[in-house]
């Protein structure tokens, strides 16, 4: 071979590993972000946060915390027993995990959970979070728990 073959194959491998270097840095500065964000929230069992859900304050009517603190965000679902991630997003987040764990959510986590698995629950406020958007914050949360791949979610996350 000579030099002008040579050439723009080296080429095209030193683009493509250039390439490649710039998205798993770019990812790994995403997953490390978003484990950041989840850390710096509390983790709850089901049980714990159905506690929380059902504690009532104040009031002639008694409004119920879960009403009183919505926020939208995301939420991280993760089954202890099977090692498997789910993340979703709502604006109503504690509305929506407890819909979950229920029978009105994800009907794999809902069947794990009346299984017997053991689950825990972190929900990250979306303006806490730095994000703008709920579908970013909720696509980069999937990616960097590998919840696509490895877990319940069906999805990468909604793109609108």
């Amino acid at each position: 071979m000579d030099m002008w073959t040579i050439f723009p194959i080296l080429f095209l491998i030193v683009l493509y590993s250039t390439t490649w270097i710039f998205q798993y840095l770019t990812k790994k500065k995403i997953k490390n972000n978003i484990e950041d964000l989840a850390n710096s929230v509390t983790e709850v069992t089901p049980e714990e946060f159905f506690k929380i859900r059902n504690c009532k304050f104040g009031g002639k009517r008694g409004r119920y915390v879960s009403t009183e603190y919505e926020f939208a965000g995301v939420y991280i679902i993760y089954n202890q027993t099977k090692d498997k991630y789910y993340v979703g997003q709502s604006i109503n987040v504690l509305k929506r995990v407890n819909n979950h764990f229920t029978g009105h959510g994800n009907g794999d986590v809902y069947a794990d959970y009346q299984y017997g698995d053991s689950f825990t629950i972190k929900m990250i406020d979306l303006n806490k979070s730095g994000y703008s958007t709920l579908n970013e914050l909720e696509r980069n949360t999937i990616m960097a728990y590998d919840a696509f791949s490895k877990g319940y979610n069906k999805t990468r996350g909604n793109r609108g």
